[in-house]
């Protein structure tokens, strides 16, 4: 059927986003989409080629944004990406389309886009396309839920016979692969799903499922599959022993026709050091031969996963090669890379022995095998954020086996300027007062005034104030008067939490607070705060302590919120660059504080609330534990 759609007008005019884009990326581009190729672009060299584009921007073609990109390739060669197009907001619920996108040249230009299935102010998406390359249909899975809502979740179903160009209406296909009570939580992929090519189920389409019934005791994994060509589909391979490692999954077929099943986690845990699940079946996807295992080989945040079969001849065979794509960062969406495997997912390429894709933000991604050895990325990439587009690389083996160089966002040398003395035992971070920060009268003795511009003072990181997982506390005189903004008194590490691990301390007059916040991955982070500003113009003492389950905050010595403690370090994949501490602004360089400073400790502990009643009485900090001690009773010019 042909699509005609309530966005016609923007779809229209994709042709004119197209050419503004390739504007925008330069003269050198090539192709409709601004193909930038980077090295050799002959697809049969042995030269290394990588060439990528923006196929899918956000804030364009009618959509808010554009997610959880999936690509598959036709008998016919024609290559075809698909997408969650999110009307008005980013949000996993709402108005959102599942869009299409083609090429016929391998990837270097995208048609128009079409809507495949439109939302109409409900939620379709989570698409998972498979091929049958002996008839050639393409199906395509994908989930329907209210708009407003995540549940209850349908899956359907629809064909093309025409290599994507038209597309049967969706079919409701609950009672092929789901179950009464997974409704609450059922969901496709999202990700391309297979055909069988060796063994007794040679020809079979599998794709992976996750749910979860409403009690979530036997959320889990499982594998559904299909004998007649995708026309119909049954439920296979079910596992609910560990919900924890329940989620996205990505399917693969080794050299000995055994299928490789890799599975998102959830937050890491005390019982759970692992980052991904897997599990084997060696029955074609009828059953799995063991429980969902933690897979630690593979380390990145929660997060789905693609993993492409490359090669494959037979069993041992050195030129054999699996390909699994992810954000490498073991806590944040960042850093999209490619790792291979050698020996049938026994064991796989650390992130720096594998490619790196992009270095900055990145999240869901696909891949595809467009010629013998030249691959398709499809993924989720930004400068600030992973959802700003979905970009499409190419690139060949030779691509994959040049060195990653160092990451670019690890920190340089500081900068130098004026110090403030640390006088923390054997500690090795030095204070550099930045902007025109001053000393002033203090609680006692002087302290440090910061006037809201650019004034701060900065840590850079030492193995001092690498807190990482540990107990810390920090502890700080605060005097200040704003009524508005917020102003940021210890700030560790990153922007975050909630996408990656930071921690900080901050007072929030215009909401009448103090609040503070520990976050170590993605989605895991707490925050507490207090019920009063305490911007009364006189001297207060603040503390947040992390104590193994707890987080607390003090106030003039007195307890003024608890919350629990996410598990997990503050300081984790500083292998691709962190910051160190700030004093007096966010690491980024805004919410810088108005107002005076005294007294600012860091101990790798946590002080017990007698300690802390002590320092808030004005007692002299004791040693055990002390990492940083700022007592702002001098200023020294730079040597």
């Amino acid at each position: 059927m042909a699509h005609l759609t309530r966005k016609q007008i923007a779809l229209r005019g994709v042709s004119a986003s197209i050419v503004a884009l390739t504007l925008l990326l330069g003269a050198s581009t090539v192709g409709a989409l601004g193909l930038r190729p980077t090295e050799a672009t002959a697809t049969g060299s042995a030269e290394p080629m990588f060439e990528e584009q923006t196929v899918l921007k956000a804030g364009t073609l009618g959509y808010s944004c554009f997610r959880i990109p999936t690509v598959v390739q036709a008998v016919d060669g024609t290559l075809l990406m698909f997408a969650e197009g999110r009307v008005n907001n980013c949000s996993d619920t709402g108005d959102i389309d599942l869009v299409l996108t083609r090429s016929t040249d391998g990837g270097q230009t995208w048609s128009p886009l079409d809507v495949v299935i439109e939302g109409d102010g409900e939620t379709r998406g989570n698409p998972t396309p498979v091929v049958d390359r002996e008839s050639g249909r393409i199906s395509l899975l994908s989930m329907r839920n209210p708009g407003n809502s995540w549940t209850p979740r349908t899956p359907y179903l629809q064909h093309s016979e025409d290599d994507g160009e038209t597309w049967s209406d969706p079919v409701d296909i609950s009672a092929q692969i789901s179950r009464p009570e997974w409704a609450y939580w059922y969901a496709t992929g999202p990700v391309h799903g297979i055909q069988l090519q060796r063994g007794d189920h040679a020809g079979r389409l599998v794709a992976p499922i996750y749910f979860s019934p409403p009690s979530e005791t036997e959320r889990g994994n499982g594998l559904i599959y299909s004998d007649d060509g995708g026309l119909t589909w049954q439920l296979g391979a079910i596992d609910t022993q560990d919900s924890e490692l329940a989620g996205e999954s990505t399917v693969v077929e080794l050299a000995d026709g055994r299928l490789y099943v890799s599975t998102r986690s959830g937050p890491r845990t005390f019982e759970h050091e692992g980052h991904r699940g897997f599990a084997i079946s060696s029955d074609g996807g009828n059953t799995f031969d063991a429980p969902v295992a933690e897979e630690t080989q593979l380390p990145g945040p929660i997060n789905q996963a693609s993993l492409l079969r490359l090669d494959a001849r037979d069993e041992g065979d050195s030129s054999n090669r699996i390909l699994y794509s992810s954000p490498a960062h073991p806590a944040a969406r960042e850093v999209m890379t490619i790792r291979s495997s050698y020996d049938e997912a026994r064991s796989w390429e650390t992130w720096d022995q594998g490619k790196v894709i992009h270095w900055g933000p990145s999240a869901y991604s696909d891949t595809v095998e467009i010629d013998d050895g030249v691959v398709g990325l499809a993924y989720e990439a930004g400068g600030f954020s992973p959802y700003e587009s979905i970009r499409f690389a190419r690139f060949n083996e030779a691509f994959l086996d040049t060195p990653n160089g160092t990451p670019p966002n690890l920190p340089g040398p500081p900068d130098p300027g004026p110090t403030t003395p640390n006088t923390a035992p054997r500690s090795e971070a030095t204070a550099y007062v930045r902007g025109g920060a001053a000393l002033t009268s203090g609680r006692s003795g002087s302290a440090l005034t910061l006037d809201g511009s650019d004034d701060r003072v900065e840590m850079p990181l030492a193995d001092s104030i690498d807190l990482g997982a540990d107990n810390f506390t920090w502890a700080t005189w605060l005097k200040y008067s704003a009524t508005s903004g917020n102003h940021a008194l210890i700030w560790a590490h990153k922007v975050g939490p909630g996408t990656t691990p930071a921690a900080w301390l901050r007072a929030e007059p215009g909401s009448n607070r103090i609040r503070a916040a520990v976050g170590t991955g993605w989605t895991n982070a707490r925050t507490l705060s207090s019920s009063v500003a305490y911007n009364d113009g006189q001297w207060h003492h603040v503390v947040f302590r992390r104590s193994d389950d707890w987080l607390t905050l003090y106030v003039d010595g007195r307890q003024v919120a608890q919350a629990a403690a996410p598990y997990g370090s503050i300081t984790e994949g500083k292998e691709f660059g962190i910051e160190g501490i700030h004093v007096g602004q966010r690491i980024d360089g805004v919410d810088r504080l108005r107002g005076s400073l005294d007294e600012t400790v860091i101990y790798r502990r946590a002080l017990t609330s007698a300690e802390i009643g002590r320092l808030a009485a004005g007692g002299v900090p004791v040693a055990r534990g002390l990492e940083a001690r700022l007592p702002f009773d001098r200023i020294d010019p730079a040597s």
